[in-house]
C-alpha cells in the first residue's frame, strides 16, 4: 500500500467541490458587500478596480459593477495621460480575459466601446483583430459583429474591404446571418439603385441572388440565406407622400390620405390648402375625431371657397413636411373631384422587373418548385415561391399563390394568423390592381376568405365595396376614410344614418362592429 496515491470516493470527491463551491460563494458575497459598500462612501479608488476586477472575472455579466468601473475611470481622469494609457490599457486586457469566459456578454462589449470612447490614443486596428479573431471561434457573435461595425467606422476601413470579409465568412459557413445582415448594409453603400434609396443595382441584385441560392440549396433548413433573399426581392421604403386629394361640394369638405401616418395639428402650416390659388384657413381633423397620427385627415372649406356660379374650382394641397403637393379641380355642376395617385404607374405595391431579372427570377421560380418537391414540408421555400410568384406577376399567379397559402399553413400552423393576414394583403392588392385596370370605383371583396383589411387610403373615392362572406371578426374604424361609398343599409344597418360613409351590398358578418363619424 506504501507509495500508491489515495483515490477519492465520489462521496469524497461531491463533499470536496461542495466546500470549495461555499468558499468561492463566500469570497463573492464578501467582496460585492466591500463594492458597494465603497460605493455608498464614494470610495473611487484603485483598491474598489481590484474588487470589481475580482468579481467580473468570475461573472462578467454584473452590469452593476461595470458601471461602477466607469464612475472610477471617470474620477481618475484627473491623472496624466500617460497613466491614464495605461490604466485603459489594462481594462482592456482584462475586458479581453472576460470575454473569454463569457464571449457572448452585453456589458463586456458595451464597456469595451465605452473605453476605447476615452482611451487618450485608441488602437483601433488591434480591436479589428481582437474582433477578426472572436469571430473565427463563433463567427455568429451578434455582440462581435455590432462592435467590429463600430471599430470598422473609427479605424476608416473601406467597405469594399468589409464586403470581402463577408464574403470569406459566407464561403466557410452560410448559416450566418449576421454576415448576411451586413452584406444589406455594405452593398447600397458600394453599389446604390440611383432611383430607389437603400436598395442595389440590378446587376449586383442578379449576383446576390445568385450566390443566396446556392445557399439556400446547400442547407435548405436554415433560415439566414432565406432571410437574406427575401430583402434582395424586398424594394425600399417610399418616401412619405401624399396619395389622395378629394373635394366634395355638397357637404364642402377636403380630405387628404397619405402613404404613412401623419401627425397634423388642428391649425398647422405644414399641411396648407390652397382655393383658386388663395391659402384657405381650415381646421384638420381625423375621421375618428382623436386627431392622432392617421392616414387621412379633414377639413371644412370656408363658405368663400365654393361658389355655384364659377364654372370651376382649382384645389391644391401642399405638404411641407414631406415636400409633396395634389390638386384638382371642380368643375360647375359636379359634386366632387379628386386626384389620386396610380398604384400601377407609382409602383406602390411592386417594382417593373426588366427582361433580365424577369428570366432570373423566373429560374428562381422553378428552382424553388424543384427544392419545394424534395423538402415539401420546407416553410421557408414555400414562403419564397409566393414571394416570387408576387415579384413576377401577382394576377397571373393570383390561383396557385392561394393554393402555396394552403400548403404553407399545414406545414407552418403556429403561424397561421399571420398567414392569413398576409394572404388577405396580397388578395387586397390584387382587387386594387383589378379595379384601376377596369378603371372602375367598384371593388367587390367577397367570399376571399379575408382577415384584415388594409390599404384603405387607395380606396378613398371607391363608391361601392362588399365585404359578405369573409373572416373579419370587426370592420376597422379607419373604414371612415372611406368618404364616397353609397349607402345601402340592409337590416342590421337599417338604423344608422343616411350620411355613413360605408356601403355593404351584402348584409354583413352578424359580429362585425363599424364605428362612423
Amino acid at each position: 500500500m506504501h507509495g500508491r496515491l489515495k483515490v477519492k470516493t465520489t462521496e469524497e470527491q461531491a463533499e470536496a467541490k461542495r466546500l470549495e463551491r461555499e468558499k468561492k460563494l463566500c469570497h463573492y458575497v464578501t467582496a460585492t458587500k466591500a463594492i458597494f459598500e465603497k460605493r455608498k462612501l464614494e470610495q473611487l479608488d484603485k483598491e474598489a478596480l481590484e474588487l470589481t476586477s475580482q468579481i467580473l472575472g468570475a461573472n462578467p455579466d454584473f452590469a452593476t459593477l461595470w458601471n461602477f468601473r466607469r464612475e472610477i475611470f471617470l474620477h481618475l481622469e484627473k491623472e496624466t495621460p500617460e497613466e491614464m494609457q495605461a490604466l485603459y490599457k489594462a481594462e482592456l486586457s482584462f475586458l479581453e480575459s472576460c470575454l473569454r469566459i463569457n464571449p457572448k456578454s452585453y456589458g463586456t462589449w458595451h464597456h469595451r466601446c465605452w473605453v476605447m470612447e476615452h482611451i487618450p490614443e485608441p488602437d483601433w486596428a488591434r480591436e479589428l483583430e481582437l474582433c477578426n479573431k472572436f469571430l473565427e471561434s463563433d463567427e455568429r457573435n451578434f455582440h462581435c459583429w455590432d462592435y467590429r461595425r463600430i471599430v470598422v467606422q473609427q479605424s476608416q476601413v473601406p467597405p469594399q474591404d468589409e464586403l470581402a470579409f463577408s464574403d470569406n465568412l459566407i464561403t466557410r459557413n452560410f448559416s450566418n446571418y449576421s454576415s448576411w445582415h451586413y452584406r444589406s448594409r455594405l452593398l447600397p453603400q458600394l453599389y446604390p439603385d440611383p432611383h430607389q434609396q437603400g436598395r442595389i443595382t440590378e446587376e449586383v441584385l442578379l449576383k446576390e441572388l445568385e450566390l443566396v441560392q446556392n445557399a439556400f440549396f446547400t442547407d435548405p433548413n436554415d433560415q439566414s440565406a432565406w432571410f437574406y433573399h427575401r430583402w434582395l426581392l424586398g424594394r425600399a421604403d417610399p418616401e412619405p407622400t401624399i396619395r389622395c386629394l378629394y373635394v366634395n361640394r355638397e357637404d364642402a369638405s377636403l380630405a387628404v390620405a397619405f402613404s404613412h401616418p401623419v401627425a397634423v395639428a388642428p391649425a398647422s402650416h405644414d399641411l396648407i390648402v390652397f382655393g383658386d390659388e388663395s391659402p384657405l384657413v381650415v381646421r384638420w381633423r381625423t375621421p375618428d375625431g382623436r386627431n392622432k397620427p392617421s392616414l387621412m385627415w379633414l377639413c371644412d372649406l370656408p363658405s368663400t371657397a365654393l361658389n355655384d356660379h364659377w364654372p370651376q374650382h382649382t384645389f391644391r394641397v401642399l405638404w411641407e413636411e414631406g415636400q409633396s403637393q395634389k390638386e384638382c379641380v371642380l368643375f360647375k355642376g359636379h359634386k366632387d373631384c379628386w386626384s389620386q395617385d396610380s398604384v400601377t404607374e407609382e409602383q406602390v405595391f411592386r417594382c417593373e422587373l426588366s427582361v433580365e431579372k424577369s428570366t432570373v427570377l423566373q429560374s428562381e421560380l422553378e428552382s424553388c418548385k424543384e427544392l419545394q418537391a424534395l423538402e415539401p414540408e420546407n416553410k421557408w421555400c414555400l414562403l419564397t415561391i409566393i414571394l416570387l410568384m408576387r415579384a413576377l406577376d401577382p394576377l397571373v399567379y393570383e390561383r396557385e399563390t392561394l393554393s402555396y397559402f394552403e400548403t404553407l399553413k399545414a406545414a407552418d400552423p403556429m403561424r397561421s394568423a399571420y398567414l392569413d393576414d398576409l394572404r388577405s394583403k396580397f388578395l387586397i392588392e390584387n382587387s386594387l390592381f383589378k379595379m384601376e385596370y377596369a378603371e372602375s370605383r367598384v371593388v367587390d371583396l367577397s367570399q376571399r376568405g379575408l382577415t384584415i383589411l388594409c390599404h384603405l387610403e387607395h380606396l378613398l373615392v371607391v363608391t361601392h365595396m362588399n365585404l359578405s362572406d369573409n373572416l373579419l371578426r370587426c370592420l376597422p374604424p379607419s373604414l371612415a376614410m372611406m368618404r364616397c361609398l353609397e349607402v345601402r343599409l340592409p337590416s342590421p344597418l337599417s338604423a344608422l344614418p343616411s350620411h355613413c360613409c360605408l356601403a355593404l351590398l351584402n348584409d354583413p358578418p352578424s359580429s362585425a362592429f363599424v364605428s362612423f363619424f
